[in-house]
């Protein structure tokens, strides 16, 4: 520390005029017992004392005597003791010793000799301590009592406490009753004698705690906690509570850790009082040319303690000696005389409470345990104390840090460490990227939707990261009791966060907690849509089987027969051909064979036919077909509507209902994963009958990783469908337009971030999600990975219009019944000209013209659009002269001279002329 000549000349000249007191009649004497050297408490026992002769008034001085006691020597301290007891008649008490078993033969003494006895170290609980006897040190179980708050507050599950000496577990009794049947037991090691450590270190890794109590001495702290940093166990999330209460003192440059370490201490190293007294102690050392190395932030709580003590012991003696004369004398252990001031001093010093005392409240119950002080939680590198505690409190610690306090805490925390951030490559959340790489550039490394949102929380929070791969997002096994994957790394303390398409589910917040969700999903089946197969020309033929349409053909044809043979037999089917004429001579029957085929058609067909029977035999056999038309026709009509509705309806499947209703389409999902135990642990019936299907397939249905179920769905050669969650599904689905969602997700819940338990950052980590959630950020982002960053054109969902669009017929569905109709007026067209040539070969030959030239004229005839009436050609029964040669005049059809020569055309007319009149 560095000496300050103000302070010299203000406490220089107490000691030049202490010279000239040493002789007044009223000395004291005060000793104090070491088992070791201890520079510090020695000299605030030295100068406490010899500070207060200065003050204590006109012939009153304290002389303090320092005697080293062997550790664990009873004899030679009993011995030491009695010795001083017997050659100084001016002992008013004896501080000490440190050592539980030199303290007790020398608390015997004073007991017997009724000389207060002052300690300020830790001593084990009794229940009846000597009332002669006050330790300024915090009584043992009210101190077990403050730890265990401290790790209730810090909601401490799982832990283990490592300590030295056995005394350790008197201290942490209470630590070790807090656990619950629900909480995982305590793991309790014991440092080896030997110094190294690492092994038991080792093993505490391994088992994946993250939470550590140690005690253990001063001076051994920095030493364990450097084995434990070779041995990774000094990394973040790993959290220490140190029970040294002079833990603060050390210095911890050597240690390189983000771990988060807290301790605890008695007094504030900046008070005004301990800094005096440190500058007196400069002060006094200078005259033996000594140098003081203690400083207010080093110096340790036993010198504290002993400064306090030795201050209300002089106040007692002061005020006892004012109203009654403290006459100390010498005394021998193996009389029975005894000190009647000593009780006098130890009760005064139980009642009175020391103003201002350095180490907090000072309270002593009867048997001189104190019973009230302060702790104060403070954190490694930083002199802010978060928390108090006293036992006034009970089980409630004095949070002393605002809530802006604690997040600049935070803050600074992650600012000064590397985040290790561990995931799994699966797209679209974290993918090799093949943009050019760079030495310290994670986007050049890795790509995708993780990688992206951990960027905007570190910009938020300004801290580094670096991403670790792992295989698995995180499955328990049962064997080992182990975690892997995301999960596993949170929990071995390999990584600080843990992000992919990670499930907030009850058995992963067991051991990891999670961010508010970034993303919320369900569970859904990914199956492939219908495939539309080759068109069908003749698709029309399909509401029919191939049988059916043959007997239709079949009743048609014969059906027709037998209406002509009936129409024939029956008599009311012969009519009178002239209607005037009452007593005709022969009557008529309009049903052909040809009549009879074109009734049974336009029946079947729903047209119709101009002539209908007139017989009863004959109607009652059309009644017939038409009722089997009627039928038939309906029914088709009615199949080939369910055949198209069929072909539009989409997948067989519309629900979990449907998949399990079936036995065609098998089911998985991936195996281990969140989706797997939700179907595993369900206790309801539906979710239960899907399980008991998928894990009874053979050959297994479940995949190890979602790809490879996409791969199963997309196969053409099997029929299989997948549960998966939706987000995942939607980003497949952007993928390959092939596949489709069906029916409802089955639960709700959220993708989070995976961080250690009781993380002191998760808060930071929330606010910084919620932001970009509300604003709309997030939901940016994952546009940009599912929709606009996909190697290849996106699928369009149809709107309205288009849906209707597709759910109309295409021409490759109907086809057909163009191609027949195609075909019927082709080969009715090449009738109709077999019939045109047909007939002009008539003509030819009835005629003697040529038949090129009736062709010709025929044709003319036909293409002349604007002639609606045709000549008849032949006999008529108007067979007279005159009429014939009028109906030569008025036709004359081929008597184009365009078309014949007029010698033709005469030879013509007297053939006809000849005939006529012949």
């Amino acid at each position: 520390m560095k000496f300050h000549f103000f302070h010299f000349c203000l406490i220089f000249p107490h000691f030049v005029l202490s010279e000239k007191r040493q002789y007044s009649d009223n000395k004291f004497t005060i000793a104090s017992l070491f088992n070791k050297e201890n520079s510090d408490a020695e000299l605030a026992f030295k100068y406490a004392a010899h500070w207060h002769s200065l003050y204590s008034g006109e012939g009153t001085s304290y002389n303090s005597v320092v005697q080293k006691v062997p550790e664990g020597n009873t004899f030679a301290s009993s011995k030491i003791v009695c010795n001083m007891t017997q050659n100084n008649n001016r002992l008013i008490a004896i501080f000490g010793p440190e050592s539980h078993k030199t303290n007790a033969i020398v608390q015997s003494i004073c007991k017997k000799l009724e000389i207060p006895h002052i300690q300020t170290s830790w001593q084990p609980s009794t229940n009846f301590p000597p009332i002669i006897s006050l330790n300024f040190y915090p009584a043992a179980n009210i101190l077990a009592e403050g730890f265990a708050t401290i790790v209730k507050h810090m909601n401490w599950k799982s832990y283990a406490i490592v300590y030295q000496r056995d005394e350790a577990l008197i201290r942490l009794q209470a630590i070790l009753k807090i656990p619950e049947s629900s909480d995982n037991p305590v793991t309790v090691r014991q440092l080896e004698e030997s110094g190294d450590y690492r092994t038991m270190l080792k093993l505490l890794k391994f088992s994946g705690i993250t939470k550590i109590i140690l005690d253990c001495d001063t001076d051994d702290v920095v030493d364990v906690l450097q084995q434990a940093q070779e041995v990774g166990l000094l990394n973040y999330p790993t959290s220490y509570l140190i029970t040294s209460l002079d833990a603060h003192t050390l210095d911890y440059s050597s240690l390189n850790t983000n771990a988060n370490i807290t301790m605890v201490r008695l007094f504030n190293p900046n008070n005004e009082d301990l800094i005096r007294h440190i500058k007196s102690w400069e002060v006094g050392e200078m005259r033996h040319n000594q140098h003081v190395l203690a400083t207010p932030q080093t110096v340790r709580t036993d010198a504290v303690l002993m400064i306090d003590a030795v201050n209300l012991l002089i106040e007692a003696v002061n005020h006892l000696n004012k109203t009654e004369m403290i006459s100390p004398r010498s005394m021998s252990c193996h009389d029975s005389d005894t000190w009647e001031g000593g009780y006098r001093i130890a009760a005064y010093m139980k009642e009175h409470r020391l103003a201002n005392p350095i180490s907090g409240p000072i309270v002593f119950d009867q048997f001189g345990r104190r019973t009230n002080f302060n702790l104060q939680l403070i954190e490694l590198n930083s002199n802010l104390v978060k928390a108090t505690w006293c036992p006034e409190n009970g089980t409630k610690l004095n949070i002393t840090i605002s809530a802006k306090q604690r997040q600049q805490m935070v803050l600074r925390s992650l600012q000064k460490q590397r985040i290790v951030v561990s995931s799994k490559l699966v797209d679209p959340y974290l993918m090799e990227s093949n943009a050019p790489r760079t030495a310290d550039s994670i986007a050049s490394r890795y790509e995708g939707y993780a990688v992206d949102l951990i960027e905007l929380i570190a910009r938020e929070l300004n801290f580094t990261y670096v991403f670790t791969i792992t295989e698995s997002n995180g499955n328990y096994d049962e064997a080992s009791g182990l975690w892997n994957g995301v999960v596993g790394d949170v929990v071995n303390g390999v990584a600080q966060l843990g992000i992919c398409d990670l499930t907030i589910t009850h058995q992963r917040r067991q051991v990891v907690d999670f961010s508010n969700p970034f993303m919320t999903l369900g569970i859904s089946i990914l199956y492939k849509k219908p495939s539309a197969g080759e068109p069908n020309m003749f698709a029309f033929i399909d509401p029919l089987a191939e049988d059916v349409w043959m007997y239709t053909a079949t009743a048609y044809l014969g059906v027709s027969i037998v209406l002509y043979l009936i129409a024939r037999m029956a008599p009311g089917d012969w009519e009178n051909p002239h209607p005037c004429d009452e007593n005709p001579e022969q009557l008529e029957n309009a049903w052909n064979l040809g009549n009879a085929l074109w009734l049974t058609m336009g029946s079947i067909m729903t047209q119709g036919c101009d002539i209908l029977p007139k017989g009863i035999s004959t109607r009652m056999a059309v009644s017939m077909w038409w009722f089997f038309s009627l039928l038939m026709t309906s029914s088709y009509t009615a199949n080939l509507a369910a055949y198209l509705a069929k072909e539009r309806s989409g997948v067989s499947i519309k629900s979990v209902d449907d998949l399990i209703a079936q036995n065609k389409i098998k089911f998985g999902t991936l195996i281990n994963g969140s989706t797997y135990e939700f179907f595993k642990e369900s206790d309801y019936s539906k979710y239960q009958a899907v399980w008991n299907k998928m894990s009874g397939f053979k050959p297994t249905t479940f995949v190890g990783k979602n790809n490879e179920g996409v791969r199963k769905v997309l196969n053409k050669n099997q029929d299989y469908a997948f549960f998966m969650e939706s987000a995942s599904m939607e980003y497949e689905i952007s993928k390959h337009c092939e596949l489709a969602e069906i029916g409802d997700w089955l639960d709700s819940k959220g993708y989070g971030i995976a961080m250690p338990i009781d993380a002191p950052y998760r808060g930071e980590i929330n606010s910084a999600i919620l932001k970009y959630q509300e604003s709309g950020t997030l939901q940016t982002l994952k546009k940009r990975w599912w929709k606009e960053l996909i190697k290849k054109d996106p699928c369009e969902l149809p709107d309205d219009e288009n849906q209707t669009k597709e759910d109309g017929l295409k021409l490759a569905n109907v086809g057909g019944v163009f191609l027949v109709l195609g075909i019927g007026v082709t080969v009715s067209f090449l009738i109709a000209v077999v019939e045109f040539l047909w007939n002009a070969r008539n003509i030819s030959v009835e005629e003697g013209v040529p038949y090129l030239h009736v062709l010709a004229a025929e044709l003319k005839f036909a293409v002349n659009l604007w002639v609606t009436k045709k000549a008849v050609r032949g006999e008529n029964k108007d067979d007279s002269p005159e009429a014939s040669e009028n109906r030569l005049d008025e036709e004359k059809p081929y008597q184009d001279e365009s078309l014949f020569p007029l010698h033709i055309m005469n030879r013509l007319t007297e053939n006809r002329s000849s005939s006529h009149h012949s």
